[in-house]
C-alpha cells in the first residue's frame, strides 16, 4: 500500500474515532501519552487556493481537525511580509511587541519575546527541539541558539532538503517539538501570482511534502504512546497577480489547520489569530504561560466563549457600502442576548451599516475602507463591536454620532475590588470622545476611562472599587463625534475579586 493511501486512511480513521468518542475522551486518552508538537509553515500559502488545488493531505488534515482562517495587520504596524509574519507565529506576540517590521530584522526585540521552543527549553530543559527552514532567517534569527538543533537548508537543496531533514529527524530521532518551513509556494506566488496554475501546482507539491512529514510522525514505532499536536500555517498571503506586503485582503490572509486532542474533526473557527500557534504549542507540551511573558496568543485547545462571537450566524451583507462585495457577510445592529444599544441621541441618515454601534468582522469592516488602519485591530477576535463615525458620515446625515453600547449586569461583591477587562482599538479626531462608564445596581453611570487620543489595539484591565452593598455592575461604552474616526470593543467581562 502506498504511503499516500496509508496516510489518508489514518487521517480518516482518526477523524472517525474522534467523532465517535468525542473530544473530551480524546483528551483523556492523550493525557497518558507523551505530548509532542509539529508545526509546518507554508510560506505565502492561501487557504482558499489550498481548497482549489490538488491537496489531499491538507484536506485530510482539515477533515481530521480544525480549520481556522485568519487575517494579519498592515502598515504602519508592519507590512505583510515574512519577517513580521514568522516572528508573530513563532513568538506568540504581535509586531508591536517583537518589533520585527521588515525582513532585515532591524531593531527587533526577539530576546524579550523569544520563540516558543526557547521558552519550552527554559521550562523543561530535557525537551528536544528541532527547527529546519528553507528561508534562513527563521532558523538563523527568530529561533534562538537555545533550540537544540537549527538547520537552514542550503539553497541548492531548497524544500526537498528541508523535507528530507524533517523526515529524518522525525523517523530517526526523538524530538518533542519540530518546526518546518517550506518556501516554494511563496516563490510561485511571486513569479506567477496566486491566481495561476503554477501556484496551484506549487500547493500540490508542498502537499506531497507535508504528507511525507506527517507520515514520518504516524510511522514512528512509539506513535501509539505519543500525543501529537500538528499545526499547519502561513506567514502571509498573495495577490492574484503576485506579491505581498500591502494591506489588501488577499495579502493579509493566513490560517491554521490543526489536529490533536480537544480539536473537533471538521470544525471551523473564526476566533484564532497568528500568536495562537506558539501558545498552543506550549500548552500542549504542558508549559504554563507566565503572565509576565505578555503573550498575545491563546491555546486553540482552550477556546473562550465570547458574547459577540455568538452573533456570527446573524450577520448580513452590505446595504449602503458598495465596495465590500455582495458575498461578504459581516454586520448586524442586533446585540447579543443581555446587551443593548442606546441610540436615543444618535443622528439620522448616514451609512446604514455604521448607524450607531455595529457588530462586525475584520473582513467586512476593513473592506469598507482600506488605508485608514482598520487592519490593525489585531487583538479583537471573531465578531467585535465598532462605532465608526468616519464611515457613517460617508452618506448624507444630520446631527452627530452619539451611541452607547450597554453590557449585561455582572455579579460583583460590595466593598471589594473587581476588574473590568475588554479589548479596544481607538483612533481619535476631535471633537470625538469615547467614554467607559460603570453603574452599580442600576445607579447613575460613572466614567472610569475616557479616550481622547489614539490608542493602539490593547487589552484594558481597569480596577473597580465596588460600593458597599452593591451586587451587580453594568458597563456602558459611549462614542460621541461626527465625521471623525472609530472605536472597537471586544472580549468584555468583569471579574470579581
Amino acid at each position: 500500500m502506498s504511503s499516500g493511501i496509508t496516510r489518508r486512511s489514518l487521517l480518516a480513521s482518526t477523524a472517525a474515532a474522534a467523532l465517535a468518542a468525542g473530544p473530551l475522551a480524546a483528551v483523556a486518552r492523550a493525557a497518558a501519552k507523551t505530548p509532542k508538537v509539529l508545526v509546518i509553515g507554508l510560506d505565502g500559502a492561501l487557504l482558499n487556493r489550498v481548497k482549489d488545488a490538488e491537496t489531499p493531505t491538507l484536506k485530510g488534515l482539515m477533515r481530521a481537525g480544525l480549520t481556522a482562517p485568519s487575517a494579519l495587520y498592515c502598515d504602519p504596524l508592519a507590512p505583510t511580509s515574512s519577517g513580521p509574519g514568522w516572528s508573530t507565529l513563532i513568538t506568540g506576540v504581535w509586531p508591536d511587541k517583537h518589533k520585527v517590521v521588515n525582513n532585515e530584522f532591524t531593531g527587533h526585540q526577539l530576546a524579550a519575546y523569544p520563540d516558543f521552543m526557547t521558552r519550552a527549553e527554559a521550562a523543561k530543559p530535557s525537551l528536544r527541539t528541532y527547527a529546519v527552514a528553507s528561508w534562513a532567517p527563521i532558523t538563523d534569527i527568530i529561533f534562538s541558539a537555545k533550540v537544540d538543533t537549527r538547520v537552514s537548508t542550503p539553497a541548492a537543496e531548497y524544500d526537498r532538503g528541508t523535507t528530507a531533514r524533517a523526515v529524518a529527524e522525525l523517523k530517526g530521532g526523538d524530538p518533542d517539538a519540530v518546526f518546518v518551513q517550506l518556501d516554494n509556494v511563496d516563490h510561485a506566488g511571486h513569479s506567477s501570482g496566486a491566481a495561476s496554475q503554477a501556484y496551484l501546482d506549487a500547493l500540490h507539491g508542498v502537499d506531497t511534502q507535508v504528507g511525507q512529514i506527517v507520515s514520518a510522525v504516524t510511522s514512528r514505532a512509539t506513535y501509539g504512546d505519543e500525543s501529537w499536536l500538528i499545526m499547519i500555517t502561513a506567514d502571509h498571503g498573495h495577490t492574484d497577480a503576485g506579491g505581498h506586503g500591502g494591506s489588501s485582503w488577499a495579502e493579509r490572509q493566513t490560517f491554521l489547520i490543526a489536529t490533536g486532542p480537544a480539536l473537533t474533526p471538521g470544525s471551523v473557527r473564526h476566533d484564532v489569530r497568528m500568536p495562537d500557534v506558539a501558545v498552543s504549542a506550549l500548552a500542549h507540551l504542558g508549559i504554563a504561560v507566565d503572565p509576565a511573558w505578555r503573550l498575545d496568543g491563546r491555546a486553540v485547545q482552550q477556546p473562550r466563549p465570547d458574547d459577540f462571537d455568538a452573533l456570527r450566524a446573524r450577520l448580513t451583507g452590505p446595504v449602503d457600502e458598495s465596495g465590500i462585495g455582495s458575498g461578504v457577510i459581516g454586520f448586524t445592529h442586533t446585540p447579543p442576548d443581555g446587551w443593548s444599544v442606546d441610540n436615543s441621541r444618535m443622528g439620522t441618515g448616514g451609512m446604514t451599516e455604521w448607524r450607531g454601534w455595529s457588530f462586525t468582522t475584520d473582513e467586512f469592516w476593513t473592506k469598507a475602507q482600506r488605508g485608514q488602519e482598520r487592519e490593525n485591530n489585531i487583538r479583537a477576535r471573531g465578531v467585535f463591536a465598532v462605532a465608526d463615525g468616519d464611515e457613517w458620515a460617508d452618506k448624507s446625515f444630520s446631527g452627530t454620532f452619539d451611541s452607547t453600547l450597554v453590557s449585561p449586569s455582572y455579579e460583583v461583591r460590595g466593598g471589594a475590588t473587581a476588574t473590568l477587562t475588554y479589548t479596544t482599538y481607538y483612533r481619535q479626531e476631535a471633537p470625538q470622545k469615547g467614554q467607559v462608564l460603570v453603574s452599580y445596581d442600576g445607579g447613575a453611570p460613572v466614567a472610569v476611562k475616557t479616550y481622547t487620543a489614539d490608542t493602539p489595539s490593547v487589552v484594558e484591565n481597569i480596577a473597580l472599587q465596588v460600593p458597599t452593598g452593591a451586587r451587580t455592575a453594568q458597563v456602558r461604552f459611549r462614542y460621541t463625534g461626527g465625521n471623525n474616526w472609530y472605536w472597537t470593543i471586544d472580549g468584555v467581562k468583569i471579574t470579581a475579586s
